[in-house]
């Protein structure tokens, strides 16, 4: 992993990554071969890649701001930029931190300790979480990092081969590390917002083989192994072609998708965008309809090559319902997709998004409309011709 110049260090951290995402049982098993040291960990994997998080949901916040039930507020900028600090610094300290534990358990669940091998298994298995910090760029998108939680996957698979504990002790290890790693993030979740309000006022409102079986983690609830090992096989699948990339679809695609009008709006204007970076791109489009005090966009986002992390909500059976005295904000699953609905009572005011394929996101967001308008107008999209651009 430690390359002689920045290029080669570039190149082989998007191939770890992918390793890890795409084939992670044969990624680990080089893992645990190689020779490694602390500071060589930090300096190419761990100090990147936990950079994205912070830095995404930094531009995330100063550009769209933070929205919920159809209030959107954006922070200061200082307040903006040290809440990322301090976040990035917790997460730096929280990854020693792990591997201290990790290393300290090994010979409860009879395995072997060893520093530099708990460090690898904290920095490689977190590798989903900080990568489904990308999500933090767009709003719509943001409840999407859940996805990061493929990274309990990860710490199943390589914590007892790196750390030589039996197969039947596992289960065991995995479930008292994770533990751990939730206190982690609650500590620093806990001390991130008051240390970060110290650079300015924040700006918003006060509120080997197959596996089987199911982990129960704290918090979370069950998560099916079995799922979790059919989505890894999938998403190797997805970036099969080519060199690994997944092109993101044409946006005049998605453009002939949006109507010209919707929920009997006419359409006021309509916009698009696409790019990537090292072998990752997407694309969007938007389309704004109005008429008096009636508002509806409508957006559809191709996440590419990271839409296949979506693939992973059914093993996790990703769900959430939170309610106010005004209105309700849910996250579920609708005949087979993902869906996210938030609504707002006082000002009727909300938005509906469905998961197409894995990796197209289809938002209706509106004001003066009732939900069940949103959900007509992402139901009416043409969802069979985004599945049959995902196949090609």
């Amino acid at each position: 992993m430690e390359g002689t110049n920045s290029t080669g260090e570039a190149n082989g951290l998007v191939a770890r990554v992918k390793g890890l995402l795409l084939q992670p049982q044969p990624t680990w098993e080089r893992i645990d071969a190689e020779p490694a040291t602390i500071g060589g960990l930090y300096r190419s994997y761990i100090l990147p890649l936990a950079a994205i998080p912070a830095l995404c949901g930094l531009i995330g916040a100063l550009v769209f701001g933070h929205s919920a039930l159809g209030v959107t507020w954006r922070p200061s900028i200082s307040s903006a930029i040290g809440t990322a600090i301090v976040q990035y610094v917790l997460t730096l300290i929280g990854v020693a931190v792990l591997a201290f534990v990790i290393d300290a358990l090994a010979p409860t669940f009879a395995g072997t300790k060893n520093r530099i091998q708990a460090f690898k298994v904290a920095a490689y298995s977190a590798t989903a979480g900080w990568v489904a910090g990308v999500f933090g760029l767009l709003p719509s998108l943001a409840w999407l990092s859940i996805l990061g939680l493929y990274s309990l996957y990860l710490l199943y698979l390589g914590l007892p081969r790196l750390m030589k504990a039996p197969a039947e002790k596992a289960m065991g290890y995995t479930a008292a590390v994770v533990v751990a790693a939730i206190v982690l993030f609650l500590v620093i979740g806990a001390i991130t917002a008051p240390v970060a309000g110290l650079f300015g006022p924040g700006g918003g409102p006060d509120r080997s083989g197959s596996m089987s079986g199911t982990l129960a983690v704290p918090g979370v609830g069950k998560v099916d192994l079995g799922k979790l090992e059919e989505a890894s096989r999938n998403l190797e699948q997805a970036a099969a072609g080519g060199d690994g990339a997944v092109e993101p679809v044409d946006p005049a695609i998605l453009e002939s998708l949006l109507p010209a009008s919707a929920a009997g709006l006419p359409r006021t204007s309509i916009e698009s965008a696409s790019g990537g970076v090292g072998g990752i791109g997407g694309s969007r489009v938007e389309a704004v309809y109005g008429e008096g005090d009636r508002r509806l966009t409508v957006e559809v986002v191709d996440m590419a090559a990271m839409g296949g992390l979506a693939a992973l909500g059914s093993a996790f059976n990703v769900r959430s319902d939170s309610r106010t005295e005004t209105g309700y904000e849910r996250v579920g699953t609708v005949d087979g997709r993902m869906t996210v609905e938030s609504w707002d009572e006082r000002d009727r005011s909300g938005k509906y998004g469905m998961l197409v394929a894995n990796r197209f996101m289809i938002e209706a967001e509106g004001r003066g409309i009732e939900m069940a308008t949103l959900k007509q107008a992402v139901a009416a999209l043409n969802t069979g011709a985004l599945e049959k651009a995902a196949r090609r």
